[in-house]
């Protein structure tokens, strides 16, 4: 999870959105008003919505290209949960709530740099065994038009 998350107010601008990410290095600013979350904008969404749709990028408000509402999980949700949620939507980020209060966004990335990792601890033990002992020995590949 990337904490704490990147936000904007409804009222900023397309442009000031994607500085905001540029400068942040995220892909997405989640939209909040009175510290409740009302939305998120991606890059798509500035390219998309605002660029291709030929907007303004200066007088285009970021509460007119958003999404909303947004999916999200819960901090206390286990990874199980938050794999439903994205295999159920066709979304790329899920904002992290404790409660009322966001606390982060957890990215289709971050999963599966988890599925990644968890992969390498299993299979770490299986390469060193493998390393310690010669591979047995092979006979020359077969051809399958033999």
């Amino acid at each position: 999870m990337n904490s704490p998350p990147v936000a904007i107010a409804p009222e900023a601008t397309a442009r000031e959105a994607a500085v905001r990410m540029e400068e942040d290095a995220v892909g997405a600013v989640l939209v909040t008003e009175d510290g409740m979350l009302r939305g998120i904008v991606t890059d798509r969404d500035l390219a998309v919505r605002a660029l291709a749709g030929d907007r303004d990028p200066n007088g285009t408000t970021v509460r007119e290209l958003m999404s909303a509402p947004v999916t999200t999980v819960e901090v206390t949700d286990d990874v199980d949960t938050v794999y439903h949620r994205f295999r159920k939507s066709p979304i790329r980020r899920l904002p992290v709530l404790d409660g009322d209060q966001l606390v982060g966004v957890l990215s289709l990335d971050d999963l599966l740099m988890d599925v990644f990792q968890r992969m390498a601890d299993l299979l770490g033990p299986v390469a060193w065994s493998v390393l310690r002992e010669p591979p047995a020995e092979v006979g020359m590949p077969c051809d399958w038009r033999d």
